[in-house]
């Protein structure tokens, strides 16, 4: 079974979707991204306040790793995860709350991430049906930070690439300070800016051009992305830079 089999039959039957229409009518009114741009050129798409307060605070949704986890993450203690990819430049910060504490920020988690490169291939795996490019021995694009006094943790990457049947997307697996799981969660990107990439990335290497799965009918998101949805503000000349917060039971 290749890759973009297992992301249709596998997850979509893992998410027991009865109707795509029925999902994508609730996303239309509730999952907008305000978009802002300056005279600079610099885009900004705002996404989830999820975690803002204690009154928006739901544990964020449960996601599968997907065919290509970190297989030893303790070994990317790391916050440049870029290794020889290239690319876009991303910072991405991610904080960490804790929903069993009235949202405050939960210092000392374990947070792994992981993504593919913009060609839309993974470290640690190929040579396979999922992924034809045998990269089993290279590790780029992963990474483990521990989160500060701020719940925060910061990774400097690319803008990743996308691949068929899935919207570009970020892994995320959490853990307390024991090591033990609290979520394994992904972060989606806004159309807006992804497609600027894209489309007009060519001099970076971004040469698929436009995605052809948006959110709406991503496999893993189709069932509602509103508090999964990441704030991405920058430019290709600049590198862009994402912020999420993440809510857990901890």
């Amino acid at each position: 079974m290749d890759r973009k089999e297992f992301l249709k039959k596998g997850f979509g039957s893992l998410l027991g979707i009865a109707t795509i229409s029925s999902v994508l009518g609730a996303c239309k009114d509730s999952e907008v991204d305000a978009v802002s741009t300056t005279g600079s050129g610099t885009t900004t798409s705002t996404g989830s306040t999820n975690g803002s307060s204690a009154s928006n605070c739901s544990v964020s949704p449960t996601e599968t790793e997907g065919p290509f986890p970190t297989k030893v993450p303790t070994n990317f203690v790391r916050k440049d995860i870029r290794d020889d990819r290239t690319g876009v430049p991303m910072t991405m910060n991610i904080t960490i709350k804790n929903a069993n504490s009235g949202c405050a920020v939960l210092a000392g988690a374990l947070v792994d991430v992981w993504h593919c490169d913009k060609d839309g291939y993974y470290s640690e795996y190929g040579g396979s049906g999922m992924q034809s490019v045998n990269f089993t021995k290279v590790d780029f694009l992963r990474g483990r930070q521990t989160t500060d006094a701020n719940g925060l943790v910061s990774f400097t990457s690319i803008f990743p690439g996308w691949y068929g049947a899935r919207a570009p997307h970020i892994h995320v697996h959490i853990y307390n300070a024991s090591g033990k799981s609290l979520l394994v969660t992904q972060i989606a990107f806004p159309y807006d800016v992804a497609n600027t990439v894209y489309t007009t990335g060519q001099s970076y290497g971004y040469t698929k051009g436009a995605q052809d799965t948006k959110n709406e009918t991503d496999n893993v998101f189709r069932d509602g992305f509103a508090t999964e949805l990441a704030t991405v503000s920058g430019s290709l000349s600049g590198g862009y830079t994402l912020t999420h917060t993440i809510v857990v039971n901890a």
